[in-house]
């Protein structure tokens, strides 16, 4: 197959989930004998022209100039250019700034979509933003032939909402993570004597009820939060708990080693994520053998099940941090690395998604 992906930053990933994806998947790709272009923006720090077999095509990228408004100057550069290239298939990772570009994706190759996690629920939307996500979302409907939703809440919403198939391929993550301790031992923190959070900088992410949940609960061990911080959420929540000595704002950490051991050696990692699909980031918590509190709803629960405690505000995040519960969840941990190795690793979900897009092209 010869296929282009859109919609990323570009690769290697320096950015998030799908640029991790487009990253994994188009090297499993290219393993395989296929034709594989990435689209990556001019703004990435690797400008080469390939990336370990992988063709990467670089479109004018004006986000430095001008904001959000120029990520769809730049989608829409990338979709101009894909109709050069003769791809037999695109696939589309979400939809937030392409798809009034739809109507512009090449009529001959066939064009697959992943529809992301319910974009207009994230609460840093005003409600214009909110209605014009609910568009976008429309038209990556009717702009597309296929679609892939990686949790199944999504699958479910498709399906109610717009009586659409599609094909549920979750995330994934290595099973075989690497450890590394340089950051752990920078920070000077002691095995099951911290917690931590690892997130975006959104509200959303529910990281001011957990760090409320936090000071209420009088626990003055280490609070790690990873994060980039410099947005003015960020701003917001490094102001109102900066001068707590025992929450400390580390900043963004992509070395994902150093990450994996943090992870498995706090008591407790807390997974605000509220909105959207399967989260990149709990999956590598579970593949840490992490010890989860996670926010209590039905795309967290449809991953963790049963081996994961849950919060709904502060008071339950104090509680969490109190309970002597907590503090033994060895077989909990144990079983999330089972359900990842079993349903999550990489070379599982890569071969789902090969043998679906072979099968958009042989429809």
């Amino acid at each position: 197959m010869r296929i282009g992906i859109v919609g990323t930053r570009g690769i290697p990933n320096y950015y998030g989930g799908y640029e991790q994806f487009a990253e994994y998947f188009s090297q499993y790709m290219v393993s395989r004998g296929h034709d594989i272009t990435v689209y990556s923006s001019s703004l990435h720090t690797f400008q080469e022209n390939q990336y370990k077999g992988v063709e990467l095509i670089h479109c004018y990228d004006p986000e430095d100039k001008l904001g959000t408004f120029g990520q769809f100057i730049y989608d829409f550069n990338c979709i101009l250019n894909s109709r050069k290239q003769n791809f037999d298939l695109i696939l589309q990772l979400g939809y937030t700034s392409s798809s009034i570009w739809g109507w512009l994706l090449p009529k001959k190759a066939v064009i697959v979509s992943n529809m992301d996690g319910l974009e207009w629920k994230r609460s840093k939307y005003n409600a214009a933003v909110r209605y014009f996500l609910r568009f976008a979302e429309y038209l990556a409907v009717i702009t597309s032939e296929y679609f892939i939703a990686d949790s199944k809440g999504i699958q479910s919403y498709l399906k109610e909402k717009y009586k659409i198939d599609s094909e549920y391929i979750a995330y994934g993550v290595h099973s075989n993570q690497q450890f590394d301790s340089k950051i752990y031992d920078d920070l000077g923190l002691e095995n099951k004597k911290y917690n931590m959070l690892i997130a975006r900088m959104e509200p959303e992410n529910n990281i001011e009820t957990i760090l409320d949940g936090v000071v209420i609960s009088g626990i003055n061990e280490p609070f790690i939060v990873v994060g980039n911080a410099s947005n003015r959420f960020g701003q917001k929540m490094q102001k109102k708990f900066g001068k707590f000595d025992h929450i400390k704002f580390i900043g963004p950490v992509y070395d994902l080693p150093s990450l994996n051991f943090m992870r498995n050696h706090a008591r407790l990692y807390f997974h605000g994520h509220s909105v959207g699909g399967t989260n990149p980031s709990l999956l590598e918590a579970m593949a840490s053998k992490a010890c989860i509190c996670a926010h209590d709803n039905k795309f967290n629960r449809s991953i963790l099940e049963e081996d994961g405690f849950y919060f709904k505000n502060a008071k339950e995040i104090t509680e969490l941090l109190q309970s002597k519960e907590t503090g033994n969840c060895k077989q909990m941990s144990e079983r999330n690395y089972e359900r990842v190795v079993k349903y999550f690793s990489w070379n599982k979900i890569n071969s789902a998604y090969e043998a679906f897009l072979e099968s958009c092209i042989r429809s």
